[in-house]
């Protein structure tokens, strides 16, 4: 039988821009567009605000190829960790079922900070995405949703091989060293959920962009690993997932046209998203003052994530079922502005908050989004059950709403005419013959 890490090799070596559906092109488009907004947002708030200052970026002097890595001094695998975290800083970027995480945080940054390397164009970084995110999605099949329940975040340890082939597909790496490079990353992951609502949450998404730029780089110099280090006893789906294994394929489909990625429209843990979309449309004809209670049921998989029912923070409340749908109540946006700091004590939603209910549905299945939402009011209950949340693959949001988050994001950094350059060059990532001169833009 051959072994998985060679067949995953195999197909990222193999694959070619030819060979993609333009439905998946599209959808990376936008998962590039989504995640450079988000990060450019989160390069100076947080933990990416930590990182830059750790690699001592001057923000306010910093330029959006700077801030994204593309333009700088630092070495690609240090740009990588630095603008992953930034990625992943506000909790506002893409999620897949598929890999039960959040793809493009772990594989953008770290394809920006090879791309001048590679002197990739924009047709090269969609082929490279599609590659790791493919074997992501592979690696995680096995062991997902289990090995997330045993309390490891997933975006960073599945996100650690996906960085590795996206980074090797994108060096133009042979199957053997893509091989090798897949391999070493199995001596990479790490992550724990348990850091959930800290700067430690965004700083997975930093760690596993290095260790794949890292992996893929050394393994093009000849590092040696275990050829079955992903699935061999004691191996990567040994140590982290359950005793019982699910399949194992890639190449069959495109995940990414099937599970395809979700784009957020709140910037908060994603297991709050149902909840606040089915509160507001419920309580959209209804002044705040007249809720008097609110209950939410949901997955296991969600009260794992959300264990901060009275937040102090803008971090913690991203993991706050409780906060989250009490702004839904009280304010037209749930935006970034709901979770700066100075926003958690609004008298507002802290009387909501102290009013909902946040309990666990057991019939449903650990990791499921829906919710079912019951608002006690002055003048009667409403109850509404939503399954999935605003922005799927399936239901995606609109492109005018896709723009509207993006210069909500970019904004925070970029003039309004630079972010308008920057969305239509990243709308049409296919046409960029130069990658990095794509997310090059002056206005500050």
């Amino acid at each position: 039988m051959t072994r998985p890490e060679a067949v995953a090799s195999e197909f990222v070596a193999d694959l070619s821009y030819a060979d993609l559906p333009k439905s998946v092109v599209k959808t990376v488009e936008r998962a590039f567009l989504d995640t450079v907004g988000v990060t450019l947002a989160g390069a100076v708030e947080g933990a990416g605000r930590t990182v830059a200052s750790a690699a001592e970026i001057t923000l306010g002097d910093a330029a959006a190829g700077t801030l994204l890595g593309v333009t700088t001094d630092e070495s690609p695998a240090e740009a990588a960790l630095r603008v992953g975290t930034a990625s992943h800083a506000l909790d506002y970027d893409d999620l897949s079922w598929a890999m039960d995480g959040h793809p493009s945080v772990t594989l953008v940054p770290p394809l920006l900070a090879v791309a001048e390397m590679a002197d990739a164009n924009g047709r090269d970084l969609i082929t490279a995405f599609v590659a790791g995110f493919e074997t992501e999605c592979a690696v995680a099949g096995p062991v997902s949703p289990a090995h997330y329940e045993a309390g490891w975040h997933a975006t960073a340890t599945f996100g650690t091989f996906g960085a590795a082939a996206a980074v090797a597909h994108l060096l133009d790496q042979d199957a053997a060293a893509i091989e090798r490079a897949l391999t070493a990353a199995a001596s990479m992951p790490a992550g724990l959920k348990r850091n959930f609502g800290s700067e430690t949450k965004p700083l997975h998404a930093g760690l596993c962009s290095r260790a794949g730029v890292t992996a893929a780089r050394l393994a093009h110099e000849g590092l040696t690993a275990d050829d079955a280090a992903i699935s061999g006893e004691r191996g990567f789906w040994d140590l982290y997932g359950p005793d019982e294994r699910g399949t194992f394929s890639i190449g069959e489909r495109f995940r990414l046209r099937e599970e395809g990625i979700h784009v957020k429209a709140f910037p908060c843990c994603y297991f709050t998203h149902t909840a606040i979309a089915a509160t507001q449309a419920l309580t959209a004809d209804l002044a705040p003052d007249a809720v008097d209670r609110i209950e939410v049921a949901a997955a296991r998989g969600a009260a794992d994530a959300l264990h901060h029912a009275d937040p102090d923070t803008g971090l913690e409340a991203k993991f706050s079922m409780e906060y989250c749908v009490a702004s839904g109540v009280v304010r037209d946006r749930v935006g970034l502005a709901a979770f700066r700091d100075d926003a958690i004590d609004d008298p507002g939603v802290q009387r909501v908050r102290e009013r909902v209910a946040f309990d666990v549905d057991e019939s449903l299945p650990y990791d499921s989004h829906a919710s079912v939402v019951r608002v006690d009011t002055t003048d009667g209950t409403r109850e509404r059950r939503q399954e999935d949340p605003p922005g799927t693959h399936e239901n995606p949001l609109s492109d005018g709403e896709l723009r509207t988050k993006f210069a909500e994001c970019a904004g925070v950094v970029l003039t309004e005419t630079a972010v308008d350059t920057l969305y239509d060059r990243l709308s049409s990532l296919r046409t960029a013959e130069d990658a990095t001169a794509a997310v090059t833009v002056d206005g500050q």
